[in-house]
């Protein structure tokens, strides 16, 4: 009997801080995709904070930013997260998201036709709503599909403890931007 292939949804970022508002959403975001049957990685703050800034030639690639590629290019699919600093999407995930132009000759060039979720955090509503229309933007850019549901979450309120969230209507955002993205992985 064949096996069938678990779609692999990879998760893209965070801040410098790993109990950070953003990687906990974005690990419960990862954990409803595993739910619903994905194989799934995060690459948060830690390898983030391991990448130098992204030069356009070999030489600019270490160890962390290789794997960053292969992750990348093995995905169904991507749930990127980003903090809402000062408007817009923070340095670190912004440096994260240009190494993929490392698969600009590949024979899927980018993310394209891949589902990508997008998940932003901010001390407030106005950061939020930039920076979610910045992340879509980029998405557009690489040639993948932003799905229909996008979660902004003020956390101001400090609604994420030891990787839960207090409220529940954001933890189901949390889920059907997962679900969307592993339907659309699963179709490809």
């Amino acid at each position: 009997m064949e096996q069938i292939k678990k779609p692999f949804i990879l998760g893209l970022g965070g801040t410098t801080n790993s109990v950070s508002s953003t990687e906990q959403a974005l690990a419960i975001a990862l954990h409803a995709a595993e739910e619903a049957g994905a194989e799934t990685a995060l690459f948060g703050s830690d390898r983030m904070m391991a990448l130098p800034h992204y030069r356009s030639d070999p030489a600019g690639l270490n160890e962390t930013g290789e794997e960053l590629v292969a992750l990348v290019r093995r995905a169904d699919g991507l749930i990127l997260a980003s903090p809402g600093y000062h408007g817009t999407v923070s340095g670190l995930v912004k440096n994260a998201i240009d190494y993929i132009e490392e698969t600009a000759r590949d024979e899927r060039i980018y993310l394209d036709g891949l589902p990508i979720g997008l998940i932003v955090t901010a001390y407030g509503w106005q950061a939020v709503g930039s920076t979610l229309a910045a992340l879509r933007s980029i998405v557009h850019s690489l040639r993948g599909w932003p799905t229909p549901m996008g979660v902004g979450i003020n956390a101001s309120g400090g609604i994420f403890n030891d990787g839960v969230c207090t409220e529940q209507g954001v933890n189901e955002q949390l889920q059907l931007v997962a679900q969307q993205v592993m339907q659309r992985a699963e179709t490809r």
